[in-house]
């Protein structure tokens, strides 16, 4: 895939099935993934890498930090990062996803998933310089 990105993709769940079918089909695609089982997790990573492109992350989940949580750290902190959150005992409207993320509710198929993402990423290298910072 010409237009894959070079920088990966962070995919934070919980359910390790569940993570390992996203990173699957990300992978497939051409996408490197990095994974975290949590928030905390997730929150190291990003501070260990500013390569990171795009989150993807369950809301619910383990520890003092949901990803409803990690997505505002993380607008805060890296505001060039995309972001994507999923859930199945919640529903939102993807307005209510910090920094233009989007809700993407489970159950959902794989490439429901891929495509979503390659819309965030492809609005993000539409719209403005890739650091924000």
């Amino acid at each position: 895939m010409t237009d894959t990105p070079q920088q990966p993709l962070l995919i934070v769940e919980d359910e390790m099935f569940i993570r390992m079918i996203a990173a699957d089909a990300l992978e497939d695609r051409g996408f490197s993934i990095i994974e975290a089982g949590d928030a905390r997790e997730a929150l190291e990573i990003l501070e260990r890498s500013s390569e990171i492109a795009l989150i993807f992350t369950d809301i619910n989940m383990p520890g003092d930090l949901d990803g409803l949580d990690l997505a505002e750290e993380v607008t805060k902190r890296w505001p060039h990062i995309e972001i994507i959150v999923t859930s199945g005992g919640v529903r939102l409207d993807s307005a209510e996803v910090p920094d233009s993320g989007k809700f993407l509710p489970k159950p959902y198929a794989t490439d429901q998933l891929v495509k979503l993402v390659q819309e965030q990423l492809a609005r993000r290298d539409a719209g403005s310089p890739t650091d924000h910072r």
